[in-house]
């Protein structure tokens, strides 16, 4: 891989000119006026009678995938420019023209999908054994399947065409709030003030005083701002809450798990062993207390770095490792990063102006992805950049599927960015000779298992609770905070000295419209990726190729069945996510073993 690398990335290949571009401008025109041709089309066509009036479908399954390929390349490249510039008012104006497009492309699926559930059986099955059709079988039958349970076409698109003002509309204003957080900071004996991503990357300083000063000034600005973030996340919930009244369903999970493909069992099943691992989980965070010299650790200790790191990484260096690494497993995932790095897929300057978090949008249309983070030297860095490096990698090698059998599900899409993760995390940890790196690399590693197990957990129970509370009233900023410390104290089996009350407010996750509850899925595919590298352990180099088979079947088949098939494992049964389990537990004895003559 040739060296340095440019940690900006290229946007311009995508279209030229930035959120002035007129190609852009151009591409949203014609992909708008081919969404309203779908519309014609749909409009003339009626459940076909017969097999051979199923041929008027043919023509509506081609434009329809084109039209999904090229809004998701629209929104991928709108999303990036907002990401990398809080301040660029047109690309918020493009974020409104391809939501508009996407809510009429969304509202033509819906009568599509309509028109699949009033056709006979008979009729569908032969429709359905066409060759050309069968590989769409499952992503068809479920769509017939759902639309069997939902408001009639009309009613549902206008739904989603009022979501594009209201529901999605109140989401992007988090983007508007974010962008007014600053956070003070002292710098050289001068105050600067930090983005909220800069000030977010401040939470894990080595520096007990910084982190508890950031973490103080963190707290008051979201503080400042909590009745704009409370209203967007009751009116969010109240969207939803009333669209599924009016669809007659009453569970809150039923329409995330139904996305992810998963039952509810499997999520129960997944929570229950997690709740039996937290013991091992809370004597680490006990270890970590005495390591920092504190009777309990308070939130911003949870992600303090314990050992001593060979100072800040570089970009190429971290590069550099994540592609060697990769290598050791698959040479095709090794040869995508360099890839991806050679090409500037990826943001990763610390700079001002810049969103919080990190993300991979995929660009179906060019082949390619972008990630987007920001990039200041630490270990927990350099596992970010492989996380989002699995997640690009996994479209990668679905990119020659129909497009709707790319349309995988959130947890499914958590597996690969994870499983690249815990390649990276565990071969540093493994190579390290210093006692004292290992350690490092080892807690970093444990912190990412506190997040899923304890932190995730936590939003999990917040958000449920929420919108049970949701459906009585308005629920306030105060009340938020409350359910905020209550669901953290629970998860984190209360051994925090202090909370993250304002967490609601800050955490971008909340405010998502593309699925709702944007946590379990993060666990799911973290314990998923465990599960299944404890089988590449197992199986060697061997297994790289069953990974990529794993991968590409992962749009078209309910998890249960995907791991039946490619795992030979049933997850509705404990087994799978206790051997999952069993890798956290294993690290979190090291760390015992390794700390112990420190106490």
């Amino acid at each position: 891989m040739k060296t340095p690398l440019h940690p900006v990335w290229d946007l311009e290949s995508i279209f030229s000119g930035g959120s002035s571009s007129e190609t852009f401008a151009a591409y949203l025109i014609e992909l708008e006026e081919d969404v309203r041709k779908l519309q014609h089309l749909l409009n003339e066509t009626a459940a076909p009678t017969s097999v051979e009036e199923t041929a008027a479908f043919d023509p509506i399954l081609e434009l329809l995938q084109s039209c999904y390929v090229r809004v998701s390349e629209g929104s991928a490249f709108v999303s990036c420019l907002s990401s990398q510039n809080q301040k660029d008012k047109k690309a918020t104006q493009l974020q409104g023209a391809i939501s508009s497009i996407a809510a009429m492309l969304n509202g033509s699926k819906s009568k599509f999908d309509n028109t699949l559930s009033q056709t006979s059986d008979l009729v569908w099955d032969a429709w359905i054994a066409r060759e050309d059709i069968q590989p769409l079988a499952f992503v068809l039958n479920e769509s017939r399947t759902l639309a069997r349970e939902k408001l009639s076409p009309e009613l549902e698109g206008l739904a989603l065409d009022l979501g594009v003002d209201g529901y999605h509309g109140w989401g992007k204003f988090y983007n508007t709030i974010v962008s007014k957080v600053n956070i003070p900071f002292e710098q050289d004996g001068e105050t600067v003030m930090l983005s909220a991503g800069q000030a977010a990357n401040k939470l894990s300083d080595s520096d007990r005083n910084v982190r508890e000063t950031v973490f103080a000034d963190w707290e008051q600005a979201w503080t400042d701002v909590e009745d704009f973030c409370a209203d967007t996340l009751n009116h969010l919930a109240g969207f939803r809450l009333k669209l599924y009244e009016k669809r007659g369903w009453d569970d809150i999970l039923k329409e995330p798990l139904a996305i992810n493909r998963m039952s509810r069992q499997t999520l129960d099943t997944m929570w229950d062993v997690i709740n039996g691992a937290k013991p091992a989980l809370v004597q680490y965070l006990e270890r970590k207390a005495e390591l920092l010299g504190v009777d309990k650790l308070s939130w911003s200790d949870v992600d303090a770095p314990v050992g001593k790191s060979s100072g800040k990484i570089t970009y190429d260096e971290a590069a550099i490792n994540i592609v060697e690494q990769f290598a050791k497993f698959s040479p095709k995932l090794s040869s995508f990063a360099e890839m991806a790095f050679e090409k500037r897929w990826i943001e990763a300057e610390d700079r001002p102006g810049k969103r919080p978090g990190g993300f991979c949008t995929s660009l179906p249309l060019s082949k390619a992805t972008r990630i987007f983070m920001t990039f200041s030297g630490t270990p927990s860095n350099v596992s970010t950049l492989a996380h989002e490096l699995g997640h690009g990698y996994h479209q990668h090698i679905m990119e020659e599927l129909p497009a709707l059998n790319q349309r995988y599900a959130m947890n499914v899409a958590e597996t690969a960015s994870t499983f690249a993760e815990l390649i990276v995390a565990d071969a540093l940890v493994q190579a390290a000779t210093d006692e004292q790196e290992k350690l490092a690399l080892l807690e970093d590693k444990i912190q990412r298992s506190v997040a899923f197990f304890m932190n995730i957990h936590a939003r999990f129970l917040f958000e449920n609770r929420f919108y049970e509370q949701r459906k009585k009233g308005l629920v306030n900023a105060d009340e938020l905070s409350k359910l905020m410390v209550e669901a953290q104290q629970e998860a984190f089996c209360g051994v925090l000295a202090s909370d993250h009350p304002h967490f609601w407010a800050s955490k971008l996750h909340f405010y998502l419209t593309g699925v709702p509850f944007y946590n379990f899925p993060y666990t799911f595919g973290y314990m998923f990726s465990a599960g299944i590298y404890a089988r590449a352990q197992q199986e060697g180099t061997a297994f790289a190729d069953k990974y990529d088979d794993l991968l590409r079947d992962t749009g078209r088949m309910t998890v249960e069945e995907l791991a039946q098939k490619h795992l030979g494992t049933d997850l509705t049964q404990p087994e799978f996510w206790q051997n999952a389990a069993d890798l956290v537990i294993a690290d979190i004895e090291q760390f015992l073993q390794m700390t112990a003559t420190e106490k």
